[in-house]
C-alpha cells in the first residue's frame, strides 16, 4: 500500500492571539453585533491564529482583485516553502527527495483564483521536472486536505514506484468581508486562520524500511442537497461565507453511520481505531465528533491542539495534525482513521496502518 513519507509545514508571519482578534472586529463592526455574540471568540478553544498580513491590513475595504493578487502571492511564496520543508526534512526522511522525483504535484485550495494554477507557478521557482504532472483541486474546503491525499493514494496504487506530493494552501483571511455583518461572517471570522502545508506519499516500490502510516483505504461521502450547509456565495467583492449553525447536528446523525460502514467494509470497528486524525473544524464540531462516533477528549487531543494554536486553516489543517501524529513513535499494526468534512456536504475518509 502506498505510504506516507514526510509532511511539511509553513511559519506564516503575522501571528495573532483570539483576544487581539476579537477587538479588533469589535473596533471595525462596531454595534453590528451584540456584545453576547462576541464571546464565540473566547469560547471557541482557540488562543492563536496566523495570517499573511497584519491585522491592519484588514481594516482597509479591498477589492477582490486585490485580495486575489495577494492571494496568488502568498500562494506560491509559502507553496514553495512546505515543498522544501516536506522533501528535505530529517524528521522524517532518511534523506532529501530530489524535487525530480516527483512525479505530480495535486494542489488544493479553495481561498483564491489563478490560471494558470499555483502549481504551475510554483514549478517556475523549484526545479521540478517538466514533465510533472500537475492536478489542481478546488472547492473541496476544509476537506480538500484529506480528499487530496486520497487522489494522490490513487495515483500511487497504479503507478507504484511513484512519489508525489500534496500542496493545501489557504488564506482565509484573505477572503475577510469588512461590509458583511451576518452571523455566518461573525462566526468564520472568530474560527479561519491562513495556513500551508504538504505531504509526500510513495508508492509500495518507492517506499523505505521505516515504520510510515500506510494508506490501507479512502471513501468519500457526499450529503445530497445540502448545498447550504457550507461554502461560499461568491459575488462581485468575492467571497461571502456560508456556514449553517446545524453543521454538528448534522455530524452526530448523518456521520456515524457512514463510517462505521466504511470500516465494517474492512473489518473494523471504531474500538479498533487506535488514531483518530480529524480536521478540527471548531470546538463545536469536535465535540460532535466525540458524540457521533463515542470517542474520548483523548483521542482528539491533537486536533484540539491544532485548533488552539493555529485556528481553522480549511484544507491545510489536517496535514497539521497529520505531521504531530507522524513526529510520535506508533508501533506497527496500530491503526488510524482520517476525517475531514466539507461543502457538499461531503467528508473524506482515510483508513491508515502503521507498517
Amino acid at each position: 500500500m502506498p505510504a506516507i513519507l514526510s509532511v511539511g509545514t509553513a511559519s506564516l508571519p503575522y501571528k495573532v492571539t483570539q483576544d487581539e482578534v476579537r477587538e479588533y472586529v469589535g473596533q471595525l463592526f462596531g454595534r453590528s453585533f451584540p456584545e453576547r455574540l462576541l464571546t464565540v471568540f473566547a469560547n471557541g478553544g482557540i488562543e492563536s491564529r496566523y495570517f499573511v498580513q497584519p491585522l491592519e491590513w484588514y481594516r482597509q475595504t479591498r477589492t477582490f482583485a486585490e485580495k486575489n493578487e495577494m492571494y496568488i502571492k502568498s500562494a506560491v511564496r509559502y507553496g514553495c516553502e512546505v515543498v522544501q520543508n516536506c522533501l528535505q526534512t530529517d524528521s522524517f526522511l532518511e534523506r532529501a527527495i530530489a524535487y525530480e522525483e516527483i512525479e505530480a504535484i495535486f494542489y488544493v485550495s479553495t481561498t483564491g483564483l489563478s490560471t494558470p494554477s499555483i502549481d504551475a507557478k510554483m514549478m517556475n521557482h523549484l526545479p521540478f521536472s517538466l514533465t510533472t504532472k500537475r492536478i489542481p483541486i478546488w472547492g473541496l474546503g476544509c476537506a480538500g486536505g484529506a480528499a487530496g491525499l486520497a487522489r494522490a493514494y490513487e495515483y500511487c496504487l497504479a503507478f507504484p514506484k511513484a512519489k508525489v506530493i500534496v500542496i493545501a494552501a489557504e488564506f482565509c483571511s484573505l477572503t475577510f468581508q469588512l461590509s458583511d455583518r451576518s452571523k455566518s461572517n461573525l462566526i468564520g471570522t472568530s474560527l479561519f486562520a491562513d495556513g500551508v502545508s504538504c505531504v509526500c506519499v510513495a508508492g509500495d516500490e518507492a517506499v523505505d524500511n521505516r515504520i510510515r502510516p500506510r494508506i490501507i483505504a479512502t471513501q468519500s461521502i457526499f450529503m445530497p442537497h445540502s448545498e447550504t450547509v457550507m461554502g461560499w456565495d461568491i459575488r462581485d467583492d468575492g467571497f461571502f461565507v456560508i456556514f449553517s449553525k446545524d453543521i454538528p447536528t448534522i455530524i452526530q446523525s448523518w456521520l456515524k453511520p457512514n463510517v462505521v460502514a466504511f470500516l465494517q467494509q474492512h473489518g473494523l470497528m471504531m474500538n479498533d481505531i487506535d488514531h483518530f486524525i480529524a480536521h478540527p473544524g471548531g470546538k463545536k464540531v469536535i465535540a460532535a465528533y466525540e458524540q457521533a462516533l463515542g470517542i474520548n477528549e483523548q483521542k482528539t487531543k491533537i486536533s484540539f491542539d491544532v485548533l488552539r494554536k493555529f485556528g481553522n486553516m480549511s484544507s491545510a489543517t489536517i496535514y497539521f495534525v497529520l505531521e504531530q501524529f507522524m513526529k510520535q513513535s506508533i508501533p506497527k499494526g496500530q491503526v488510524g482513521l482520517m476525517l475531514a468534512l466539507g461543502p457538499g456536504f461531503s467528508a473524506e475518509l482515510i483508513l491508515l496502518r502503521w507498517e
